[in-house]
């Protein structure tokens, strides 16, 4: 998989201390920016959307 990208607020320096995540049609890989070559963790995209979606819910409260 070639589309890994990071958070917009990684920014410098410790930014590259964080998780990246690549997306395909049916999953969402994630992986440790620090380890890029180690596991990753996929996950179905229905599943991580909710996931997401529960988080910005927890931000909001």
């Amino acid at each position: 998989m070639d589309n890994w990208r990071k958070s917009s607020y990684s920014g410098e320096g410790d930014g590259n201390e964080c998780v990246e995540i690549a997306t395909a049609p049916t999953y969402v890989a994630i992986r440790d920016s620090k380890n890029p070559a180690r596991a990753t963790l996929t996950f179905p995209t229905p599943t991580f959307t909710t996931f997401l979606e529960a988080l910005k819910n927890l931000q909001e409260r």
